[in-house]
């Protein structure tokens, strides 16, 4: 259905912007543009900034030897925070110009150059918002043609003009009332905008979208818990639950285009903590799914926490290499799981290759040929990974050239008290308490070897954090902390190069990169503010 509601858009210099782009005859990405990912190294025109879900740059001009003398070139202060997070976004690069979603539905086209403000947009939503008010963020705009595409706090999906900022049109994805809320960073693919759901700290069905991008008008749609004459149908009891199963797809999946598949990960069961309402593995929650970009038929899944009972959903960036394994080449997905494990999987079948642990966690060490992790404690002889996780849904990067997954690890010491719920329309139905250890709690950033598993280099941070990871070919890998240091590594030895304090913890979201006016720029969104950085002359290598 095709709806409009009512909204607020501040024009900013918005004109001067598209009489500049026109005067240029500058558009936005074609989708062959978008296939061609870092081709053009002036642009970051998707959420990980190519199809792969990589979040590893071609640059090379920012080095391991010169990565110490990078200086601020400018900040923007968005003046809007929420609820002690701020900027989760990636903001989008194309000539020039930055377009970035901010807490509350804010968004703004800036200067690349300055960070000057071309046009700021506002939503103006609703005083009874459910999930939307616990956790008021975006993560990113999806960019086709000269259209923006941004989902809403209460469960819409916008386009915007990207030259004006001005609507173009708005969809309800779901009723926000009942406690669904959208925050996750479309990801365009050929003739279609896909979005996920948030909600399933509520007790809603999740489900991924796919819409026609002229018209709004909804494609296909997949539900993460299956009817019960559906395949995984059985893995939930027969009736009373699986319409308020959870499963919520809130974080940006990748895109095979030669397999013309999609991978997302989908979130937690609800309610959280307490499953003897929901007796079986409960699919597809807790898991990756690979579904056909023109349909969204389900063409594999593998669930990563059977009947999960802690929170560790997997929403997750999967990534996605082209890489020998066993002698032959192979096409995988990777995935570092809340649950403390990564895996490695056949893309094409979603056959498990890989699983090890990547933390100390003892719940469990080893997968079993079936393919869950054999647990060992259940919460009852030591600690659990908190409801955080041992990751979260902060981007990871992977460098295809050493071979290494770079991920921001959390050890953590919860113990889960399963308590039964009362359950109701856009009210929480968390399941019981989770105590934490805070004296046990830190994180480290670490270089995972993805044919074996074992942790190359870590470098550890204080206390446990939701930074995400960067990487370039130039060997530099770009992380955070939750204290709000920004920083630069080696990427063969996890030496810390270079550390800027941003003031705010850098939480959900990781750094980009691109080329503007002969130098690379590297920017930050942490807490309110984005910043950019870039090398002074003097610094710059030779014959750039």
């Amino acid at each position: 259905m095709r709806v409009i509601r009512p909204v607020m858009v501040a024009a900013l210099l918005s004109a001067p912007l598209a009489v500049w782009l026109g005067a240029q005859g500058r558009s936005g990405p074609t989708y062959q543009q978008l296939l061609e990912g870092f081709s053009d190294p002036a642009r970051w025109p998707t959420f990980s900034g190519d199809y792969s879900g990589r979040r590893h740059s071609p640059l090379t001009q920012i080095t391991p030897a010169n990565v110490h003398r990078l200086a601020a070139q400018w900040t923007f202060q968005s003046g809007t925070t929420a609820r002690g997070r701020g900027f989760e976004t990636t903001p989008l690069v194309w000539d020039g110009v930055l377009y970035v979603t901010g807490p509350n539905n804010y968004a703004w086209a800036l200067d690349a150059r300055t960070g000057r403000q071309f046009w700021q947009y506002r939503r103006e939503l609703p005083d009874d918002l459910t999930y939307g008010r616990s956790a008021p963020v975006n993560r990113g705009f999806g960019m086709l043609g000269d259209q923006l595409f941004m989902v809403t706090l209460d469960a819409h999906l916008l386009s915007f003009d990207r030259t004006t900022g001005d609507i173009l049109w708005d969809v309800e994805l779901a009723d926000y009332r009942i406690g669904y809320a959208a925050t996750v960073a479309p990801l365009i693919v050929d003739g279609k905008v896909i979005v996920g759901i948030s909600g399933g700290e509520y007790p809603t069905k999740g489900f991924i979208d796919a819409y026609d991008p002229a018209t709004g008008e909804r494609d296909w749609r997949f539900y993460t818990i299956p009817s019960p004459d559906e395949p995984g149908g059985d893995t939930w009891p027969f009736t009373g639950v699986r319409e308020r199963g959870g499963g919520g797809t809130w974080m940006t999946g990748s895109y095979d285009p030669e397999l013309n598949l999609i991978y997302w990960g989908t979130g937690n069961p609800n309610p959280d903590y307490y499953g003897d309402d929901r007796l079986g593995d409960n699919l597809y929650t807790a898991s990756i799914v690979a579904l056909e970009a023109d349909t969204g038929t389900l063409r594999w899944h593998y669930q990563f926490t059977p009947h999960d009972m802690n929170d560790w959903d997997s929403n997750h960036v999967p990534v996605q290499a082209d890489i020998t394994w066993g002698g032959r080449p192979r096409k995988v997905v990777m995935v570092a799981n809340r649950n403390g494990f990564f895996y490695v999987l056949d893309r094409e079948t979603g056959e498990l290759l890989l699983g090890t642990p990547f933390t100390d966690t003892t719940w469990a060490r080893e997968i079993g040929p079936d393919g869950r992790p054999i647990i060992l404690n259940d919460g009852s002889q030591g600690c659990l990974p908190d409801y955080w996780g041992g990751t979260n849904f902060m981007p990871p990067s992977f460098d295809p050239a050493r071979g290494l997954f770079f991920v921001t690890a959390r050890e953590t010491c919860a113990t889960f008290i399963p308590e039964k719920p009362e359950i109701a329309p856009g009210q929480r139905s968390s399941g019981g308490t989770v105590w934490v250890d805070s004296d046990q709690g830190y994180s480290a950033l670490r270089a995972i070897d993805v044919f074996t598993g074992e942790r190359r280099w870590e470098f550890r941070y204080p206390t446990p954090t939701l930074a995400g990871v960067m990487s370039t070919a130039a060997g530099v890998v770009f992380g955070g902390d939750n204290e709000g240091n920004f920083m630069a590594f080696d990427a063969d030895t996890g030496e810390n190069l270079w550390h800027y304090p941003t003031g705010s913890s850098i939480w959900g979201t990781a750094a980009i990169t691109h080329m503007l006016d002969g130098k690379q720029h590297v920017l930050i969104p942490a807490g309110g503010t984005l910043t950019s950085f870039a090398l002074p002359d003097d610094a710059l290598p030779a014959g750039r």
